[in-house]
């Protein structure tokens, strides 16, 4: 299969929070020859277990064979893919750019506000703004700043939930759900 036609997927992978692991999960990654477009990492409300929210393009072949890989590691409890539709995506992006005059800052204070992003540091040069969002508000709010001129960009990487009540580690979903994984209860 082209590249071109691999889609974006979305895993969130519950693990030890212990040092080792996460190197652990992306070599799995490099091995097999897959590049990963997202990685975001983060402990639970169980300081013990952190979640890893892995994108990567892909085919559901490869899908499948890499949740399978992922569930053969002794440190990871639970893997589940979660599909668009039923799950919540959002990334952290903040921008630094160029913001001389009042009239500028001004202007750049206006876009922030109509994608409802926050100014988190001014100065007599610049403006720093955080953005929550998926890809394309990021992109749209950067297309728009490009004009201003972006001094420094940085995203945290994609975060993700299953909507709804249901958690990863669920044993009672309904069938429609997805049920992938080690309970880790």
């Amino acid at each position: 299969m082209k590249k071109e036609q691999y889609t974006r997927h979305t895993l969130s992978v519950l693990v030890e929070n212990a040092s080792g692991v996460l190197s652990q999960v992306s070599r799995l990654f490099s091995r097999k020859g897959y590049n990963i477009e997202s990685l975001a990492v983060g402990t639970t409300d169980d300081p013990a277990v952190s979640r890893i929210t892995i994108e990567v393009m892909g085919d559901n072949a490869m899908m499948e064979q890499l949740m399978n890989q992922l569930r053969k590691q002794f440190s990871v409890y639970s893997v589940q893919e979660l599909l668009p539709q039923r799950s919540i995506r959002r990334e952290l992006v903040m921008f630094k750019v160029k913001a001389e005059t009042s009239n500028v800052r001004n202007e750049i204070v206006q876009i922030a506000n109509i994608f409802r992003a926050s100014i988190i540091d001014v100065s007599i040069k610049s403006l720093t703004i955080a953005l929550i969002g998926d890809e394309s508000k990021a992109e749209a709010m950067q297309n728009l700043l490009e004009t201003f001129g972006i001094l420094e960009l940085v995203r945290t990487g994609m975060v993700a939930l299953e909507r709804g009540a249901y958690t990863i580690s669920d044993d009672n979903k309904e069938t429609t759900e997805f049920n992938l994984g080690k309970s880790i209860l």
